[in-house]
């Protein structure tokens, strides 16, 4: 968002830091019983050592706010950098490749008229509804492991929630079934305790007769609360179930896949939107490139061999944060399907000013924390890594990643993220991220690296490719990781991933520059100059 000039609009509006920056798990809101309105653990996620890390790694931080209120940024900056380009409220009736791209058949629904669109490229970002399906894609995994049913609703609980909780997640041990524990979930617009609307969630076992009865919804949300006479207005319910699939593949022809027409999986880490925005921060620079002849249809092949992995990742790490919170709750002694009274007295027992409460407060608390594999997920945000594709290799090889997901290793090995630094361009402070604007390439070259940055110009001039070269000395934080001697260079592709690297100066920079950006955009070159190329970065 950064990138793009969107961020001081997200931040605007969005989640701040201290208002997300606890999860509790409760008993219940309301309630008069010996075991109501009870705290079993507040879990600090945005704690002063964490958010040290994050501004440590990134010139921004982290920001929290729905969908349902994000698109319409989205749709804003869209409309306005592309007037009369964006149409809603038209449906893909149709569509066949001609051999020269896709012909699509459009429904305007307001008029009833149809049209025709051809394209080169169509990309498929309809949460795999109609056009995956249509191809043949499967989607690989399990599916119908939970169901989910999600109410969107609005009240004042305000005296209830406190203004850094993000979310809440309530644990009635005398309620009826699945319904008695549910998460509940700030949606805004204000983020302190005057919240005005929330989400909760329930949860149900595949086989769990228990259906969705809408008209009952705000007596359900009453009683998992425990706040009998609240005064809510239930806006909309929802109905999911917990999946973790992948496309098989995610390319067809001109039509590409993204978001969860290629991965879908629970919410658990935000992984979903996240990872469907990467997915076309990825594809949509290699589009570019193909249109404006720089480079092979080839290139578009790396979009799967790049992102496919990461949705496999993604999917695996969701499903296993999701599941963590069964692990929680059977370390209180709390079992899915056991009757209340063996749920009250484990509760009881956790709450015992004894010997024996004590332990089992201790290991719970310790067990909570693991969750910081879904709340403190730095690495899984960030650290992920192409190792083939759009990228050429220099033979090194990745550093073990933190098995729980936190820590993040910058490094600007091919296939990695542009490490952030603070640098200064200008008078100007900025991050190295700054220096990559959409759909241009960056050189990063050292002190001793003019060499690199006249190269830069005169490959630019040639190709007419976007190739923006800088040198940065004797600044702290960019020789903390640059991992390239002073006479090195780091081309960094338009998605701010590094593509290449020289340790040191090349005997031919201008030459070794031009088959380095070959080695990216025209895969097809042949295996000589690949391992040229090699040879000249060693």
């Amino acid at each position: 968002m950064r990138s793009h000039g969107l961020d001081e609009a997200i931040y605007a509006v969005g989640t701040p830091p201290q208002s997300f920056r606890t999860i509790r798990w409760m008993t219940s809101l309301g309630g008069q019983g010996p075991m109501d309105r009870r705290e079993i653990y507040a879990l600090e996620m945005m704690d002063q050592d964490y958010v040290a890390l994050l501004e440590r790694d990134s010139p921004s931080l982290p920001s929290n706010y729905p969908q349902m209120r994000l698109e319409p940024i989205f749709r804003a900056a869209a409309e306005q950098r592309a007037p009369g380009s964006v149409h809603f409220n038209r449906e893909l009736v149709d569509w066949e490749e001609t051999g020269a791209g896709v012909r699509a058949q459009i429904l305007d629904r307001a008029t009833g008229e149809t049209y025709i669109v051809r394209s080169r490229y169509m990309i498929a970002a309809d949460g795999g509804r109609t056009i995956g399906p249509k191809l043949g894609i499967a989607m690989v995994g399990p599916t119908q492991m939970v169901k989910v049913v999600a109410a969107h609703f609005t009240a004042d609980l305000s005296a209830y929630v406190p203004d850094d909780t993000l979310i809440t997640r309530l644990l009635n041990p005398d309620g009826e079934g699945s319904w008695a524990s549910g998460s509940l979930v700030k949606m805004g617009p204000k983020w302190d305790r005057h919240s005005e609307e929330w989400v909760v969630h329930f949860a149900f076992r595949p086989d769990d007769p228990e259906e969705l009865d809408e008209s009952s919804m705000a007596e359900r949300i009453r009683a998992v609360c425990k706040l009998p006479d609240l005064d809510l207005k239930v806006l909309r319910v929802g109905r999911w179930s917990v999946d973790r699939v992948q496309a098989e593949r995610v390319r067809e022809g001109s039509i590409f896949l993204v978001g969860d027409s290629v991965h879908r999986h629970p919410p658990t880490t935000g992984l979903g939107l996240n990872g469907g925005i990467q997915d076309t921060h990825n594809l949509c620079w290699k589009i570019a490139a193909v249109l404006k002849g720089q480079a092979d249809d080839a290139l578009l092949d790396s979009y799967g061999a790049e992102r496919l992995p990461v949705a496999v990742d993604n999917c695996d790490w969701a499903l296993s944060a999701s599941l963590n919170f069964r692990v929680i709750d059977m370390a209180m002694g709390l079992l899915p399907g056991a009757p209340p009274e063996m749920n009250m007295a484990a509760m009881e027992s956790y709450f015992a000013p004894t010997r024996v409460g004590a332990s089992i407060r201790a290991r719970t608390g310790e067990v909570i924390r693991t969750q910081r594999i879904e709340f403190q997920a730095h690495d899984i945000e960030i650290g992920f890594a192409y190792e083939n594709g759009a990228i050429m290799p220099d033979g090194s090889e990745a550093s073990p990643r933190d098995p729980f997901g936190t820590e993040y290793r910058p490094t600007t090995r091919p296939g990695h993220r542009l490490p952030h630094a603070w640098v200064i361009d200008r008078g100007k402070r900025m991050s190295t991220l700054d220096l990559v604007q959409p759909g241009s390439f960056v050189l990063i070259a050292g002190d001793r690296g003019q060499a690199w940055v006249e190269a830069a110009a005169a490959v630019a001039r040639e190709t007419g490719i976007s190739l923006k070269a800088v040198r940065i000395s004797g600044e702290r934080d960019w020789e903390a990781v640059r991992e390239i001697a002073q006479d090195g260079a780091v081309l960094i592709r338009p998605d701010q991933h590094v593509g290449w690297r020289a340790m040191t100066m090349a005997a031919d920079p201008a030459q070794t520059l031009r088959q380095a950006l070959a080695g990216i955009l025209r895969p097809s070159a042949t295996r000589a100059e690949a391992s040229a190329l090699q040879a000249a970065s060693a």
